[in-house]
């Protein structure tokens, strides 16, 4: 499998596409106006404490006060009682007006402020650490054990040297060298020591660190061996990249070109029409059957479809040929959209036991290349898929589009028929209330038309009911659902 990565550089946004076998999987957007705030540390002050919610709403300098629980006051110890929950209540761990440092862990998301956690964790190349905490971790994803266990060694060695505190081995330290990791260690050293120092003059509602630039995070988050290819558009931002590589990835250097073709870079493989596909409620599969994709605020539903594929023997055998493609390309969906929370995935039904566990088997399979951490459940008895996926980042939706101002988010208009009769209605009443020479109805050209030709017969009866002739005119800056009724 060939991956490569894409990155687009404007002087307001900055793109970066995750290409692998010449198809997007993973988009990733910034702009300048709105970068991310997760792994951003602030020096906050609590401005309201809620034990009804074990919980406690931080001002940090946003437009909305953030929300900390008290699960992520401290880190959770063998003190804690079985499901996780701290021993302390959150009014004996926090006060009002109290100043704390703390982290970003997931971006304001809809009406929500963004979420945080007193456990501060500073990511490298190989390592993260976690000041205060004396603990070594190894990535879940590394499932050698000899490896776990040389890389644990590595780090307890080295860890003796400086106090600063624990450390996790991230996925990236596989085959690393002892040599690399000691240098993870030192540079997370003093990256600490100066966010310490500047935590220690920084007022309340201020950013303490801000995490690095997307095209950098990128290069630290994504870069392995299985990367073929780094392309970038801008020669600045090539220039940072190649720097960075040379400091803490010099063997993966060489992948990092400059791309100074004057066709866009995003052509190279029509991301531009995946993005725009991705915006789309309906998928289309390529044996015919398709799927439609539901974002709300509760959850995302996912509903699989055999459309126009008939199969080529018998029923359950082309349901089970539609659900491995379409676990497949949901997949891909919740990457390429970056949905995140609670998705219901409704399949296909299958009567034989044995299809539907292989399709649960393909779709966990597919979703072993997911960055973000995923759980899955088995079939439900109503034949439904229940899955989680971290949620981080606003979606791709959220990020390029905004609710429509024509339909509130509903996804739906009122049609002309139901406009004319609330029209009707209106009439009536306005007739009632003024005494008025004539009524003029102003409505969209869709409606209008509507009541001169199918419902001219209803508004003669109306006109004679009320005793007053009825005017129309068309406004062409109203929407299908917007009318006025005004008496003259």
């Amino acid at each position: 499998m060939s991956e490569e990565i894409l990155i687009n550089v404007t002087p307001r946004e900055t793109r970066v596409a995750l290409v692998e076998n010449g198809v997007l999987q993973e988009i990733f957007i910034e702009r300048t106006a709105r970068r991310g705030l997760v792994g951003n540390i602030y020096k906050g002050r609590v401005c309201r404490v809620l034990p009804g919610m074990q919980a406690a709403f931080v001002d940090i300098g946003l437009e909305r006060a953030a929300f900390l629980h008290a699960s992520d006051v401290v880190p959770r110890s063998p003190e804690s009682n079985g499901n996780g929950a701290p021993v302390s209540a959150i009014n004996e761990l926090l006060r009002e007006g109290q100043e704390l440092t703390v982290q970003v862990v997931k971006d304001p998301l809809g009406t929500k402020g963004a979420r945080l956690t007193t456990q501060i964790t500073i990511p490298s190349r190989y390592l993260v650490l976690v000041p205060k905490v004396g603990n070594v971790g190894i990535s879940q994803k590394i499932e050698d054990e000899a490896e776990r266990i040389r890389l644990r060694d590595i780090i307890q060695l080295y860890i003796a040297e400086q106090d600063v505190g624990g450390y996790i081995a991230r996925t990236a330290a596989e085959g690393a060298s002892p040599e690399a990791i000691r240098s993870d260690m030192m540079f997370l050293r003093k990256l600490w020591g100066s966010i310490e120092e500047r935590d220690a003059v920084t007022r309340p509602g201020s950013v303490v660190y801000e995490d690095l630039p997307l095209g950098v995070r990128v290069m630290r988050d994504l870069l392995d061996d299985q990367i073929e290819k780094i392309r970038i558009d801008s020669r600045e931002t090539h220039q940072r990249l190649v720097e960075f590589a040379g400091r803490f990835m010099p063997d993966l250097q060489v992948q990092i070109e400059y791309y100074p073709g004057e066709r866009p870079i995003f052509d190279l493989y029509a991301i531009e029409d995946e993005i725009q596909k991705a915006l789309e409620r309906k998928v289309q599969l390529k044996s015919g059957g398709y799927l439609i994709i539901d974002q709300t605020e509760a959850m995302t539903t996912v509903d699989v479809n055999t459309g126009g594929y008939v199969g080529h023997r018998n029923l359950e055998e082309t349901i089970f040929k539609t659900n491995l493609e379409a676990a497949q390309a949901i997949a891909r969906q919740l990457r390429l959209r970056n949905l995140g929370g609670i998705i219901i995935v409704d399949f296909i039904d299958m009567q034989q036991d044995e299809h539907k566990r292989q399709v649960l088997r393909a779709f966990e399979k597919c979703l072993d290349k997911d960055h973000s951490k995923t759980h899955i459940t088995e079939v439900s008895t109503l034949g439904l898929v229940e899955m989680t996926r971290k949620r981080i980042r606003e979606s791709l939706e959220h990020v390029l589009c905004e609710e429509c101002p024509t339909c509130g988010g509903r996804a739906s208009l009122k049609t002309p028929e139901t406009v004319c009769y609330e029209i009707f209605r209106e009439i009536l009443r306005e007739a009632r209330q003024f005494d008025a020479q004539q009524l003029l109805v102003l409505a969209s050209q869709e409606v209008v038309d509507l009541l001169l030709d199918e419902e001219s017969d209803s508004l003669a009866e109306l006109e004679a009911f009320i005793g007053k002739p009825i005017k129309y005119q068309v406004e062409s800056l109203y929407t299908q659902e917007q009318y006025d009724v005004v008496p003259m």
